[in-house]
């Protein structure tokens, strides 16, 4: 196992350092490296991303400002010359702070302790089952998304329908929707996505959940049978 990597610094000689530190170890892949945020969260929003090697003092955006505006964090481990960021940068749930000029001795125990909490992670993910939490009713619940059939529009709301019971939350469908994973879950209609696992049958124009019919918009029966096809 590799955890999939990213540097992001835009000074092109430490930049180049930490990449070549990533390419020398065996745990890590490195999947690209940037001299800013922008092309950096491209590649984020398209790969698979368990840990950035980030930079705080950058141009037009910095290292924090950059967290801000990730939907979805991988690991973090902040590179830096000054050691008076540190403080601020655990309350963004940093892994690990290395400050330049970096000690390959020091990067690789920064690296292992990445491995370690991926591995931590994973394992009582595992051990859990996969889920998320809502706000219902100033509630906060936890739902495994095993147990979720289908997640509709309903106003201002959206209503999550599990094999328990159902639930109101002020939310959109496009958050749910870059939630979930897309392995299971697909949205097969403005108003409707739905958990593959539970579709018992369906048509051209509805997928079938127990006794309830889920409208299926024109273009979406090729990607429910794609998806259906390809589920395990």
């Amino acid at each position: 196992m590799k955890l999939n990597c990213v540097v992001v610094d835009d000074s092109s000689i430490q930049r180049a350092i930490i990449a070549k530190l990533v390419n020398n170890h065996p745990g890590l892949h490195l999947v690209g490296d940037f001299s800013n945020a922008i092309e950096a969260k491209s590649c984020i929003s398209l790969n698979n991303i368990d840990l950035i090697f980030l930079d705080i003092e950058m141009p037009v955006i910095n290292g924090f400002d950059f967290l801000d505006g990730l939907k979805s964090k991988p690991q973090i481990i902040f590179i830096t010359s000054k050691a008076e960021y540190a403080l601020k940068a655990f309350d963004y749930d940093a892994t690990d702070y290395l400050q330049k000029p970096i000690a390959v001795d020091r990067f690789n125990a920064s690296a292992k302790r990445a491995i370690d909490m991926h591995i931590l992670k994973k394992e009582v993910k595992e051990e859990e089952g996969e889920h998320i939490f809502i706000k219902s009713n100033l509630k906060k619940l936890k739902i495994f998304t095993a147990k979720i059939k289908w997640i509709e529009a309903f106003g201002d709301y959206v209503r999550v329908v599990t094999e328990d019971d159902s639930n109101l939350v002020l939310s959109t469908m496009k958050s749910f929707e870059n939630d979930l994973s897309k392995e299971k879950f697909i949205r097969v209609h403005k108003s409707y996505i739905i958990n593959i696992d539970k579709v018992e049958r369906f048509n051209s124009k509805f997928a079938e959940i127990g006794i309830t019919k889920i409208p299926l918009s024109r273009n979406k029966k090729e990607d429910l049978v794609r998806a259906l096809s390809t589920s395990s």
